[in-house]
C-alpha cells in the first residue's frame, strides 16, 4: 500500500499530523472523510502521483492526528480550524500553493481551505457533500431520518458510550467494511482507529462543531455574498443519496463558486476505495487541464447515471459527510 510514499508525524505548533506523501509534480492534498484514515486513499493516490507530488494526512483528531483539546464551542474541531492546520502542513512539507480534495467531512475542511486561505489553493475539489451550512437550511423530515447520526452523534457524551460499546457493530465491520472491499492495510487502519475510545470522541466533535460553529461560518460567508475563486469541481456517487435529497447538486454549489463543474461518478458513498480508476481520471483532468482547456463549466455528469436511483440506507453504517 502507497509504494514509494513516504509516512511521518509532522510537527505544525502544538499538534502534529500523520501524514503520507509521494510522487512528483505539483501539490495535491487529499483530505478523507469519516470515520475513515488518509489510507482510505491507497488506490487513487499512486494514480495521481504520476503527475502530483500527493499529500494524504489523518485529519486532526482522526486516526493518529493529535487530538486537541475540545471547547464548549467545539473550536478545535472546527473546520476553519482544521483547515488551518492543513495549511500549516502543507507549508511545512514546503507546498505554498496546492490543489485540495476533500471527501465527506474532508469535504467541509477542503472548502473552508478555500475560502479561508484563495491564496493557497489552486483548485477544489468536493465530493459527495454540500456546505454544511446548506445541508441544514434544506434540512426536512427526510434529512432527519436518513442522516439522524448528525443529530445523535451531536448530542453530549452518549454517543461515545453507544459506539464505543462495539464499535464492529457500529461501522458495519465484515459487512461493508470488509477487508476484502477496502483492502487489507486499509482496512486494519480503519479498525484500528474505531477502536481507539480518543479518535470516537474527536470525530464525533467534528460533527458536533458542523451543527454550531461550521454552520456559523458557512452563513456568515454566504450572507456576504463570498465565493471560491478557484476552479472547482463537485464529483457525487450515483449509489448514494445526493441527487435525492438535492436535485440538482451544482445548483447547490453555483452560489458558492465562480467556476464550477462536475458530475457522477459510478460507485457508492466511498468512491476512492469503490471506483479508484475513474475518480483519478476525474481528478487528472480537472488538476491538470490548463483553464482555456478545461472550457466552460457544465453539469455534464462525468459518468452517464445509468445505476439504479439512490436507495435509502442504514446512515450510522455509512456516517456520510
Amino acid at each position: 500500500m502507497f509504494e514509494g510514499f513516504t509516512l511521518r508525524q509532522v510537527s505544525i505548533g502544538e499538534a502534529s499530523l500523520r501524514v503520507r506523501y509521494g510522487g512528483g509534480g505539483p501539490p495535491v492534498l487529499l483530505l478523507h472523510g469519516h470515520p475513515r484514515t488518509h489510507t482510505t486513499w491507497h488506490r487513487v493516490a499512486p494514480l495521481l502521483a504520476r503527475r502530483h507530488t500527493v499529500v494524504c494526512p489523518d485529519l486532526p483528531g482522526y486516526g493518529e492526528s493529535s487530538k486537541p483539546v475540545t471547547d464548549a464551542e467545539h473550536t478545535p474541531y472546527s473546520k476553519r480550524a482544521m483547515a488551518a492546520a492543513c495549511a500549516r502542513l502543507m507549508h511545512a512539507l514546503g507546498h505554498e500553493r496546492f490543489a485540495v480534495v476533500g471527501h465527506d467531512r474532508g469535504g467541509y475542511v477542503a472548502l473552508r481551505l478555500a475560502l479561508d486561505h484563495p491564496d493557497l489553493v489552486t483548485a477544489l475539489t468536493v465530493l459527495d457533500g454540500v456546505p454544511i451550512g446548506e445541508a441544514l437550511a434544506r434540512c426536512d423530515a427526510r434529512f432527519a431520518s436518513r442522516w439522524y447520526h448528525w443529530f445523535f452523534f451531536a448530542q453530549p457524551a452518549t454517543p461515545e458510550r453507544v459506539i464505543t460499546a462495539d464499535p464492529d457493530a457500529w461501522y458495519d465491520v465484515d459487512a461493508r467494511n470488509s477487508p476484502e472491499r477496502l483492502g487489507a492495510e486499509n482496512f486494519a487502519d480503519f479498525r484500528r482507529a474505531i477502536h481507539d475510545p480518543r479518535t470516537v470522541h474527536a470525530m464525533l466533535e467534528d460533527y458536533r462543531a458542523g451543527l454550531g460553529i461550521d454552520r456559523a461560518h458557512d452563513d456568515a460567508d454566504r450572507s456576504v455574498g463570498r465565493r471560491v475563486t478557484c476552479p472547482t469541481m463537485v464529483l457525487w456517487a450515483a449509489r448514494d443519496d445526493m441527487e435525492d435529497l438535492y436535485g440538482d447538486v451544482l445548483e447547490v454549489w453555483r452560489p458558492w463558486t465562480t467556476e464550477l463543474r462536475g458530475g457522477v461518478i459510478d460507485s457508492g458513498h466511498h468512491m476512492a476505495e469503490e471506483a479508484p480508476d475513474e475518480l483519478a481520471r476525474a481528478l487528472l483532468a480537472h488538476l491538470g487541464a490548463p483553464a482555456a482547456a478545461r472550457g466552460p463549466a457544465t453539469t455534464h455528469p462525468i459518468h452517464p447515471p445509468t445505476s439504479p436511483a439512490p436507495r435509502p440506507r442504514t446512515p450510522p453504517r455509512r456516517a456520510p459527510s
